[in-house]
């Protein structure tokens, strides 16, 4: 359920051009404060993927909800 859920928020992610230093700045919108920038749209790729899931494991540590995105959605349960 993890990866799908990391795949879902990644089909998510928008990028743009940052015309002011021509580097690439993605983010995933329903995703609070996941961003990246890179020279390249790859790196950001890569760079918004370790982000998300440092976010993913931050959220799961603090027993924070996660959004759902297209569907799943991943609930954090109490184990004894």
């Amino acid at each position: 359920m993890l990866i799908k859920y990391l795949e879902a928020a990644m089909r998510h992610a928008r990028y743009e051009i940052l015309l002011d230093d021509d580097k690439y700045y993605g983010e995933i919108p329903e995703c609070n404060g996941v961003y990246a920038t890179a020279g390249n749209l790859e790196d950001c790729r890569e760079q918004l993927v370790e982000v998300l899931e440092e976010w993913i494991l931050f959220r799961v540590h603090r027993n924070l909800p996660l959004p759902e995105i297209k569907g799943i959605k991943l609930v954090i349960k109490e184990v004894a």
